[in-house]
């Protein structure tokens, strides 16, 4: 008995009984959909993330602060302390010093009310300078950014987020003035939408030059302090370069109160690990969640070799018959094998493209990208079919062993 053979005898076989074959193919068909949709979720969970991490910032680095201690012992969290200053910005932006530092960022700010006269929003006062434009990857849509200049000389000029600028002023805000903590600044520019990342809106801000912070629009301790200071690497190869760079400069910079990285009045972070715990977290979650398609995938595969074992005890007489006639034990156990391959490859089949229709409609729906890579689905369909061979092993081993004599007596 050919290939072909047996291909058209299985067809017929499944054709034959049109409805329990249906109900196979869909327990394997439920169990592949909703393995698709998990793990395509868990993908664009991971690419989700990986794009707001990187829209901080290119080859980024931040230096925050370490925990203060106030009055009774009480000890704030990291970055509740003034340890940074200016001049560890300098020096960090020193290439003698950090060679593998491309610019430095340093920023200070506090929720203020802005104010103009017809409206007024409170939203985060940033004092940087000019590199922080290209530390955390933005762009200006209309207007200009901070310059050397307006550091130099403390200039009253202002850069607005995109949503703070359309809740002061809801058309063009450029040339106008708004108030910050009394002081009165110009509108220069308006940074491009950058969208939301973690709940946080990253497009109400008010960026000013950090001098203009430091001596006007905040004061306090941060005349002489920084809160954070972002730091971007030439490249991403050279990204641990960079760190091991800014962490010894600032030992010896605070060597007074920090002597090790275990006593350092300061931490500093980067995207890789910010970027590892969160696709830790997403992959253990669709581990988790592919668990618990594959068991709907398991019941599929029960319903495979349930029903070739009823396909086997109803063709008693048939399989007597074709072995009277010739057919060796090899052929009758090829014969159910590929009709149970047959039910898993049409189930998988269907199970992707359900998946992949559920996958899209739900894109839209939660706003959330389902990834459907060509991998997981050629895995997909691979697993259907195999879990049709692995079902209809023993049903087809059955059959293969039932004596001639035996299932021509059979009623």
């Amino acid at each position: 008995m050919t290939w072909a053979e047996t291909l058209r005898t299985g067809l017929d076989a499944l054709r034959t009984h049109r409805l329990r074959s249906g109900l196979t193919v869909l327990g394997i068909l439920i169990g592949i959909a909703a393995v698709m949709l998990t793990v395509g979720l868990g993908q664009g969970a991971q690419q989700n993330i990986s794009e707001r991490i990187n829209a901080l910032g290119t080859n980024l680095l931040v230096v925050t602060p370490g925990s203060s201690t106030g009055t009774g012992g009480i000890r704030g969290g990291f970055g509740s302390a003034s340890t940074l200053t200016t001049a560890d910005a300098e020096a960090l932006g020193s290439h003698v010093a950090a060679p593998d530092i491309a610019a430095v960022a340093p920023t200070v700010g506090r929720s203020l009310t802005v104010t103009t006269p017809s409206a007024n929003w409170t939203t985060t006062v940033t004092g940087t300078t000019p590199e922080w434009l290209s530390v955390r990857a933005r762009q200006i849509s209309s207007g200009r950014f901070l310059t050397a200049d307006d550091v130099n000389q403390s200039a009253a000029v202002t850069v607005l987020g995109s949503e703070t600028a359309t809740e002061l002023f809801g058309g063009d805000p450029l040339g106008q003035t708004v108030t910050v903590n009394n002081v009165p600044l110009t509108v220069v520019g308006v940074l491009t939408s950058s969208g939301s990342s973690s709940g946080t809106t990253q497009d109400d801000m008010a960026l000013v030059p950090i001098s203009t912070a430091q001596l006007r629009t905040l004061g306090g301790t941060a005349r002489t302090s920084v809160q954070n200071i972002y730091l971007q690497a030439t490249s991403p190869e050279t990204l641990s370069a960079a760190y091991q760079e800014a962490q010894s400069l600032l030992l010896v910079l605070h060597r007074s109160s920090a002597t090790t990285t275990t006593t350092a009045d300061f931490s500093i972070s980067t995207q890789e690990s910010l970027l590892s715990t969160a696709t830790s977290v997403t992959r253990t979650l669709t581990v988790l969640l592919g668990g618990i398609a594959a068991i709907s995938l398991l019941v599929g595969g029960i319903g495979v070799m349930n029903i070739m074992l009823v396909s086997v005890t109803e063709r008693v007489r048939e399989i007597g018959l074709r072995k009277a006639l010739g057919a060796t034990p090899r052929v009758i156990r090829r014969q159910f094998m590929v009709e149970a391959s047959m039910l898993g490859l049409v189930g998988g089949v269907a199970g992707v493209a359900l998946g992949m229709g559920l996958g899209s409609l739900l894109t839209h729906t939660l706003d959330q990208p389902i990834i459907a890579s060509p991998t997981a689905t050629v895995g997909a369909i691979a697993i259907a079919v195999l879990v049709g061979i692995v079902s209809g092993v023993y049903p087809a081993t059955r059959a293969a062993r039932l004596a001639p004599i035996d299932a021509l007596r059979s009623e």
